[in-house]
C-alpha cells in the first residue's frame, strides 16, 4: 500500500488528468448509448462546477488512485464513475452517494461523544440488513463506510456486508482496532476495503484512554493501525476536538501523530449534541473560531511545511453554505444505524422508517421527499434541544425519535436557505 500526496506540478497534471477521464468516460457513454448527446456538455459542466468546489482540499493517493476529497472514490476507478453518474439524472432529485451503516452495537469501549449511546435495540436481522446493502448500491451509492459500535467484534456480519459490495463501490471502516487481525484485514482487502479509520481525539494515551472509558484504548488503536500497515491498507483518522483543542496546541499534537502514524487522510468533526451529549450539549464555537480553525485546515493542506502530512477533510468546511450545505437525508448522504433505523445523518437523531420493519426503499423515498434539496441550516445543532426535550418529556427509552415523532417535529424545521451549489446544478445553471 502507498499513500503520497499530489503536490506541485503533479497536483497541477492530475488537475488536466481527472477532467480527461470524465470527458472520455462520458464520450463513450454517448456512443454506447447510455448518455444522449444532448445532456453531454450539461453533465460535463456540472461536474466542472462539483469537483471547482474541491480545488482547497490536499490530494491524496491510495495504491495510485487518487482522491480528491474523503467522500469521493479515489481516480482511475468503477466507484469514481459511479459517483460521476450521479451528475447524469436530470428531472429527479440526484442519486446519493455515500451511505455509513452501523452494522453492530456491540462495543467494548464507552466513549463520552458516543453519539450511538442511546440507540438501544437489537441489532437488524443481517439478511434484512444484506438485502438493503444492494438496493443501497443499486440506487447509485459509490462510497460504503461500515462502522459499529465496533464492527470487528461482529466480523461476520462485517465479512457479508462486503461480499455483498460489488467493485461499482468503494469501502471503508470505521474501528478502534478491537477484533481486528491480519488475516481479516487481508480478507477484508480482496473483498475491496480500501481504509480504516480509527479515532485520535488527543495525543495523550490516558486521555484517550478516559475519553473511550477503557485503559486499553489507545494500546487498541496504535496495534489496529500497525496492522493495517502490515495487511497494506490505507489508515486513517477522525478527530472530535473540543474548542479550546484547536488553541492549546493538542489538535498540532494530533497531526503530528497522524503524521508519524502514516495516515492518508483525518476526518475532523465538529462536536455534536446528540447521543451521549445530546442532554449536556457539545463544545460550542464561534464563527470566529470556525474561521481561525480553518485557517489552521488550509495551512496543513497547503503549506510546504506539511506537504507530507496527511490530507484534512474538516467537516464543518465542507457543510459550509457556500460549499455544499448539509446534504444529509440523501442528497450526499444518510445514515442507516445497527437497529436498522435509516436517518438523514448520524448526528441528527430521526428516524423514517426501520428496515427491520419497512421496505428500504420505501423508507429511504420518504426521506428524501422531505430532505430533497441541501439547505444552509445544520438541523442536528438547531434542533438538538427541540429533540431532547422530546426525549425526555416522552419518557423515551431508546432514539432515535420514531417516524411518527419525527413528522411532528421536522413540519416545524426552520430549512434556510437551498445551498447555491446544489440549486445551480440541478438547475444545470453554472
Amino acid at each position: 500500500m502507498e499513500v503520497k500526496n499530489v503536490n506541485g506540478i503533479n497536483r497541477f497534471l492530475f488537475n488536466i488528468k481527472i477532467r480527461s477521464i470524465v470527458f472520455f468516460l462520458f464520450i463513450k457513454q454517448v456512443f454506447t448509448g447510455k448518455l444522449s448527446p444532448f445532456k453531454l456538455i450539461p453533465v460535463l459542466r456540472r461536474l466542472e462546477f462539483f469537483l471547482g468546489k474541491l480545488k482547497e482540499n490536499k490530494f491524496v493517493s491510495i495504491d495510485g488512485k487518487i482522491r480528491t476529497g474523503l467522500y469521493v472514490p479515489g481516480l482511475p476507478s468503477k466507484p469514481f464513475e459511479t459517483a460521476c453518474n450521479k451528475f447524469t439524472v436530470f428531472g429527479e432529485k440526484l442519486p446519493n452517494t455515500t451511505v455509513l451503516i452501523s452494522i453492530t452495537s456491540a462495543c467494548s469501549f464507552n466513549c463520552t461523544h458516543c453519539y450511538q449511546k442511546n440507540d438501544i435495540g437489537k441489532d437488524v436481522d443481517l439478511e434484512r440488513l444484506l438485502s438493503s446493502v444492494k438496493k443501497i448500491q443499486d440506487s447509485g451509492v459509490a462510497f460504503f463506510n461500515i462502522e459499529g459500535g465496533e464492527p470487528f467484534i461482529a466480523y461476520d456480519r462485517l465479512k457479508s456486508i462486503c461480499t455483498e459490495i460489488d467493485d461499482r463501490s468503494e469501502i471503508w471502516v470505521n474501528s478502534t482496532g478491537h477484533g481486528m487481525t491480519i488475516e481479516r484485514l487481508k480478507e477484508l482487502k480482496n473483498l475491496g476495503l480500501t481504509a480504516v479509520m480509527f479515532p485520535l481525539h488527543n495525543h495523550k494515551p490516558a486521555v484517550m484512554n478516559s475519553f473511550m472509558g477503557s485503559d486499553k484504548a489507545w494500546e487498541t488503536i496504535s496495534n489496529g493501525v500497525d496492522l493495517c500497515h502490515k495487511a497494506g491498507i490505507a489508515v486513517s483518522f477522525n478527530m472530535c476536538l473540543s474548542r479550546d483543542d484547536f488553541f492549546n496546541e493538542t489538535f498540532e499534537e494530533c497531526m503530528g501523530i497522524a503524521n508519524e502514524k502514516k495516515a492518508a487522510i483525518i476526518q475532523i468533526i465538529k462536536p455534536k449534541s446528540a447521543g451521549a451529549w445530546l442532554e449536556e450539549g457539545a463544545s460550542e464555537f464561534s464563527n470566529n473560531d470556525l474561521s481561525q480553525i480553518r485557517e489552521k485546515v488550509m495551512n496543513y493542506n497547503h503549506n510546504k511545511e506539511y506537504a507530507d502530512y496527511p490530507s484534512i477533510s474538516a467537516q464543518f468546511m465542507e457543510e459550509d453554505p457556500n460549499m455544499f450545505g448539509c446534504t444529509a437525508g440523501g442528497t450526499d448522504r444518510f445514515y442507516i444505524n445497527a437497529k436498522g433505523d435509516v436517518q438523514p445523518c448520524e448526528f441528527l437523531n430521526v428516524s423514517f422508517g426501520n428496515i427491520a420493519e419497512e421496505d428500504f426503499d420505501l423508507i429511504y423515498k420518504r426521506m428524501r421527499e422531505v430532505f430533497r434539496t441541501p439547505k444552509e441550516c445544520w438541523l442536528c445543532e438547531k434542533y438538538s434541544g427541540d429533540i431532547c426535550d422530546i426525549y425526555k418529556t416522552k419518557n423515551l427509552k431508546s432514539l432515535p425519535l420514531s417516524p411518527e415523532l419525527t413528522e411532528k417535529l421536522i413540519n416545524n424545521f426552520d430549512w434556510g436557505e437551498n445551498t447555491k451549489l446544489y440549486e445551480k446544478i440541478e438547475k444545470k445553471i453554472v
